[in-house]
């Protein structure tokens, strides 16, 4: 921070390692007016490796804000001012008795800078939620707490019949509709665009392995035989398994959204279609 007219300071991002060209602003905790305490939090500041928070180096008010939630910044780069001989405005509480006192405004509950990350990566805001910890502070429990309830709540590209753990949902975002097919595209944050770069840099440079699970498919081929006749006198063809399959990859990629979505430039593209290819042998060969 410097100071500009006597008692204007202004809010500076910190200096960047020489590795991070920018990073981008995610939440402020105070708004234009508010009184800041020496110390207290202003905003997080996420780079490609860390999320920060931004302390305000003396007392005073938030007098201006130049950049917002979500802006892009550099190193150094003046985001705010603070006037440290301004008066805060306090607002009467409604709950105030009518001997004309003020009403404190509510505090908003402490939270860490790797509890923030956690809560902003899964798009949930910790400021919002009830802290269990000491003195009220939000914990990594709270944020899980809080995503088991989002899951529980219906996606908006779940498929009719729904099903348990086929709620799992995705980020209010851009929705577009092609021929029935729905899409949703969503921006990454920063992390998770250099975690795609990454991986994408892994897939390119690295062997890519298989693995394989064993799952036990007793109660498939047990149903397999029961209908194997009806089918094959019905339809003129053997009943096997790809069906199957194939049912369980879209029962699968129900319940978790992203492993059926796709990365466009710097954002998370989430489809709600499912498009399988199957090889099926023929005259010809293989056929997909």
């Amino acid at each position: 921070m410097s100071i500009i007219e006597g008692h204007i300071i202004e809010v500076r991002v910190p200096q960047l390692s020489e590795s991070v060209s920018e990073a981008t602003l995610l939440t402020w905790h105070k708004q234009v007016g508010e009184a800041v305490a020496e110390g207290e939090n202003l905003i997080d500041v996420e780079t490609d490796k860390v999320v920060l928070e931004l302390p305000a180096s003396k007392s005073g008010v938030l007098t201006r804000i130049i950049k917002g939630n979500g802006e892009k910044v550099a190193g150094e780069e003046v985001i705010a001012q603070i006037d440290t001989q301004a008066v805060a405005k306090i607002t009467p509480s409604p709950l105030a008795g009518e001997g004309g006192g003020e009403g404190e405004k509510k505090q908003a509950p402490a939270v860490t800078p790797s509890v923030r990350k956690l809560a902003h990566e899964h798009e949930i805001d910790a400021g919002s939620l009830q802290g269990s910890g000491r003195s009220g502070r939000v914990t990594k429990g709270d944020v899980l707490n809080a995503m088991q309830q989002i899951k529980s709540t219906p996606s908006p590209l779940q498929g009719e019949g729904g099903g348990e753990g086929r709620s799992a949902t995705i980020p209010p975002s851009q929705q577009s509709i092609t021929g029935g097919r729905v899409e949703q595209r969503v921006p990454m944050t920063r992390i998770r665009q250099r975690i795609a770069e990454r991986l994408l840099q892994s897939q390119q440079n690295a062997a890519i392995l298989t693995t394989f699970n064993e799952v036990n498919m007793q109660p498939v081929m047990d149903l397999r035989n029961c209908y194997k006749d009806a089918f094959e006198k019905k339809h003129g063809i053997k009943l096997g398994f790809s069906s199957f399959f194939v049912k369980a990859a879209v029962l699968a990629l129900q319940k978790f959204p992203i492993v059926n979505a796709s990365v466009d430039g710097s954002d998370i593209i989430y489809h709600g279609y499912f498009d399988i290819g199957v090889a099926i042998g023929s005259e010809r060969g293989l056929v997909v």
